[in-house]
């Protein structure tokens, strides 16, 4: 199946890839698709760039010493109030079972559960006055970062002549920049640059920016610079580059398919 061309179903099952709500056969699958498909791999990268921002407003909170005290104390009337009726009843010993089958296991396993709900309320009890004071400064933080989301339109993965990814390109054209991450092992020497081209479809390769020697390099372009350009590639410069009237006087290292999200 060829999900880049179902754009919303693509969106979709690469954000709950990158959140982890998409699971067993259907993970499985989608993660077999990424490896076919470069479209589908930078769908879920570009999803797991936008939900790794999202922890940080999370505030950390801990349980009290009080309420795993409750919780000793629940289990331990729990195991009196049982041994109490088992000797009204004159039960007899059980025979043992493996704990697979055992019955009284299945019964604490699903106590804890309670006795973990429990606790979980508690916690949210005692944190609430804490969280509801905190809540508007979240809030207020949480649509600042929601405004500086970038809003993707255009993915590219450039890959190597191995077909192995090696250069994640993303253009927001509400901010005018094209952000590209290395997610291959390539460095360049210190006297190389790496140079990112359009190849349009009809005309020679038009320079886009020479990349810096981070793990992400960030790049003034207009929507005009990339729309309609279906490749982009990385050619391999002296340092600082060459004029984009040249065109790449180096090796291309890395190319790939610029392509538009619709969603």
């Amino acid at each position: 199946m060829n999900l880049s061309r179902h754009p919303e179903l693509l969106d979709r099952l690469a954000a709950g890839y990158a959140l982890g709500t998409l699971r067993g056969r259907a993970r499985r699958r989608f993660e077999a698709l990424a490896r076919e498909q470069a479209p589908v791999r930078a769908a879920a990268l570009v999803w797991q760039a936008r939900w790794s921002g999202l922890t940080e407003l999370q505030a950390a909170a801990e349980p009290s010493p009080q309420v795993w005290t409750r919780i000793h104390n629940l289990v331990e009337a729990d195991q009196q109030h049982r041994a109490r009726a088992a000797r009204a009843q004159g039960a007899a010993p059980a025979r043992a079972v493996g704990w697979w089958h055992s019955l009284g296991w299945w019964r604490g396993a699903a106590a804890a559960g309670a006795l973990a709900t429990l606790a979980a309320v508690a916690v949210g009890l005692q944190t609430h006055g804490a969280l509801r004071e905190s809540a508007g400064r979240q809030i207020a933080a949480l649509q600042q970062q929601l405004q500086a989301t970038p809003q993707i339109q255009y993915v590219a993965v450039l890959s190597d002549a191995n077909a192995a990814a090696s250069m994640l390109v993303t253009f927001d054209p509400k901010h005018n920049q094209l952000v590209l991450q290395r997610v291959g092992g390539f460095q360049e020497g210190t006297d190389k640059s790496l140079q990112l081209w359009a190849l349009p479809p009809g005309g020679g390769p038009r320079s886009l920016g020479v990349l810096g020697q981070d793990a992400r390099s960030t790049l003034v372009a207009a929507e005009s610079d990339v729309r309609q350009v279906p490749t982009l590639a990385i050619s391999l410069e002296p340092k600082g580059g060459v004029p984009s009237a040249t065109g790449p006087t180096g090796p291309v290292l890395f190319k790939g398919t610029l392509i538009q999200r619709t969603l």
